[in-house]
């Protein structure tokens, strides 16, 4: 398992994609999967970023494994508790008028990603997400 650790800043994205991607490269992974995987990626780091030291700053650690076929990435913060998979998944049959505001991002991340999971512990939000490579 590789870490990366940086300020969760919207600044930083382009080193967490970077460091994402290196290891996706490396391990075959399809484009349809990559893209995928760097839009869950964008999604939680820039909320880590936005919200989770909000009015602060603080650091944020992105682990990534690549075995048997798949990628599991961890998304760490020590900031305010959060469990994005907590909240209902927005009715995207309503109107986008109808809608509330947010939520389509985590949507999003559940209909890509092979596997989703949050926990807090250890004074840490831990965001979890897997997906198959092929």
């Amino acid at each position: 398992m590789e870490e990366l650790k940086l300020e969760a800043t919207k600044a930083n994205l382009d080193k967490v994609l970077s460091f994402i991607d290196g290891h996706l490269e490396n391990n075959a992974c399809s484009m349809k999967s990559q893209m995928q995987i760097d839009l869950a990626a964008e999604e939680i780091f820039v909320n880590i970023a936005q919200y989770s030291y909000a009015p602060g700053t603080g650091s944020a650690t992105i682990r990534i494994s690549v075995a048997d076929g798949s990628a599991e990435i961890t998304f760490i913060d020590s900031g305010i508790p959060y469990d994005p998979l907590a909240k209902e998944d927005p009715d995207i049959t309503l109107s986008s008028e109808e809608r509330q505001i947010g939520g389509l991002g985590i949507f999003l991340i559940k209909q890509y990603m092979d596997d989703v999971r949050y926990e807090y512990s250890d004074g840490q939000n831990k965001l979890t997400i897997v997906k198959k490579l092929s």
